[in-house]
């Protein structure tokens, strides 16, 4: 995410490196370079001129104190700067109402069917609400299956009339249908275009005065850059939305969408979609975000999807097996389906402070546990639940069963017996090492 514009800011920041003070020669070399890689990064011109501005205003003459230097200083202006200009803080959606109606909008390919089915997934598993998706996209083929389908991996009901071809009608009956049966959300997913057209814009309109809204989405494609930004502002001038879901910001996105998309429309990014998977969508922290993009990681979102995924009862179940260690591989593949929960492995990993650059030009397949569970799924259940069982003629039986060389089911139990180890050394370690891991739980709660 943002490797580009992460390098650049780096290098700009490293001009500053030696120096004993900031002056307006070097603060002016540096902001040049934050500015080009604004730039380069599709921010417009102007509001990348107004942002090195505001930080070279913030830097000239500050008196450095001895502890930290000019380039670590200008990191934090410029980091705080970043906050600002993509909101400040997280700003959540509206859900008041009986039940309260959320407006999906957006061009067609920006994601916003899938991503209606990801806010319900959200909000059904985070939020422990009971949606309804509304299938309103009357035009194009197969958009009423394809939510169909979605809604059951989810578990989600989606309300359709496909014989319907009128989107203001099924709103209204959707939400009367919503009403009666308890519903306490309802997520409508309206027709894309192509481009912003009157047609479009009269449909949606038509739909938003029909059922009036609490919320207003506006799904918007991270990879399209200004386009996105200037697209959102003609809907916004349309439509008056009250937020912003920017999807594919794990792609290969220079970043102008999510810096500035706030600035030029004043409405904040709500969520951002992260993913295919259906658990693929987070809450935009601009800080959190910032961080991200100045090389820091992120551990509190780290933090945050491993307490979803590891409940306090299976931890203590788990720790009391390492400590009788029965530690086996029935409990390293549930382990492995809860990391894999979490979300894509090279995002995980990116969020660990200084494992950004690291990775960077690893190429990490998201199916990288696969190869794992095959072998696995190949053992006897008496072999997982007893791997200390597993001999020589077993590992080759394995191999045949998981299209796998023998090797490959060597290095894999090497792999477990280490981390058994591992895990029975943390269960048994300090107060230390205990202490520190309750203070990253309670920083995640923050």
């Amino acid at each position: 995410m943002f490797e580009s514009l992460s390098d650049r800011l780096e290098r700009s920041f490293k001009i500053l490196k030696g120096q004993g003070r900031i002056t307006e020669i070097n603060i002016a070399e540096t902001t040049k370079e934050i500015r080009k890689a604004l730039i380069d990064a599709d921010v417009s011109y102007n509001i990348a001129k107004e942002f090195t501005n505001s930080v070279k205003e913030k830097a000239i003459g500050m008196n450095v104190i001895n502890a930290v230097s000019p380039n670590q200083l200008m990191v934090k202006i410029t980091y705080d700067e970043l906050i600002a200009l993509m909101g400040s803080q997280a700003v959540d959606i509206n859900l008041k109402g009986s039940p309260a109606i959320i407006l999906m909008a957006g061009l067609q390919g920006s994601g916003k069917t899938t991503h209606s089915a990801k806010l319900a997934n959200l909000l059904k598993t985070k939020r422990g609400k009971k949606p309804l998706l509304v299938a309103c996209d009357v035009y194009r083929p197969a958009a009423i299956d394809q939510l169909q389908v979605l809604g059951q991996q989810i578990g989600v009901e989606v309300y359709s009339e496909p014989e319907n071809k009128k989107p203001v009608e099924i709103a209204k009956n959707a939400v009367r249908h919503a009403k009666d049966y308890g519903y306490d959300v309802v997520i409508i997913d309206t027709a894309g275009r192509l481009a912003v057209d009157e047609e479009m814009m009269n449909e949606i309109g038509n739909i938003k005065e029909a059922v009036n809204p609490q919320e207003i989405l506006f799904v918007v494609d991270a990879m399209t850059g200004q386009d996105a930004v200037n697209t959102a502002k003609a809907f916004n001038d349309k439509l008056n939305f009250d937020g912003v879901i920017l999807t594919k910001l794990d792609g290969d996105t220079r970043g102008g969408a999510a810096l500035t998309i706030r600035k030029v429309t004043e409405k904040p990014i709500k969520f951002v979609g992260m993913g295919e998977k259906m658990e693929a969508l987070d809450v935009f922290h601009p800080d959190r975000m910032a961080e991200r993009i100045l090389g820091m990681g992120d551990i509190r979102s780290f933090v945050e999807r491993a307490q979803e995924q590891f409940d306090d009862e299976e931890a203590a179940k788990l720790s009391k097996k390492l400590a009788k260690n029965q530690f086996d591989f029935n409990d390293f593949n549930q382990q492995i389906q809860q990391i894999k929960k979490m979300g894509n492995v090279k995002d995980l990993m990116g969020m660990i402070p200084g494992m950004g650059k690291i990775i960077r030009n690893m190429d990490i397949d998201d199916d990288v546990f696969k190869s794992v569970e095959v072998m696995i799924q190949s053992m006897t259940p008496e072999e997982r639940a007893n791997p200390d069982i597993i001999n020589g003629s077993r590992r080759k039986r394995i191999a045949n069963g998981s299209g796998r060389d023998i090797q490959d089911v060597n290095r894999l139990i090497k792999q477990f017996d280490d981390i058994r180890k591992v895990m029975k050394a943390v269960n048994n370690g300090s107060g230390k090492t205990k202490g520190m891991m309750r203070a990253m739980k309670a920083r995640g709660r923050r």
